[in-house]
């Protein structure tokens, strides 16, 4: 139907036959597909939840905006830090880490 309306003279053409796919494939692609992860297998990025595999990434593009474990820390931490007695940015995202199985290393190494 949206063909005939849109043809010229009521004549559908072969450019506007593939211009309508293209338009159709573009509209029903798979947009719940993840992008590629930025977790490493070792952590097994397929069995977490979608919760703490959101959080991971995030965490994961934070450090990689970092030189050290202490300067992304500090940018991950900002608000608590402040909160707390003794500021150990860089300890609390080391364990953060491993409770993934993952360490600094795993992390900032290249792809």
């Amino acid at each position: 139907m949206r063909l005939a309306t849109l043809a010229p003279q009521g004549r559908i053409t072969t450019e506007l036959v593939q211009a309508e796919i293209a338009r159709l494939r573009w509209l029903w692609q798979d947009t719940s597909a993840p992008a590629a992860s930025l977790i490493p297998a070792k952590a097994n990025p397929d069995g977490l939840d979608l919760f703490d595999r959101l959080q991971l990434e995030n965490v994961i593009a934070v450090c990689r905006q970092h030189k050290t474990l202490a300067a992304a820390g500090r940018a991950l931490y900002h608000i608590s830090r402040e909160q707390r007695a003794t500021a150990n940015d860089s300890d609390r995202l080391r364990k953060y880490l491993h409770k993934f199985g993952l360490t600094w290393a795993d992390i900032t190494a290249p792809s």
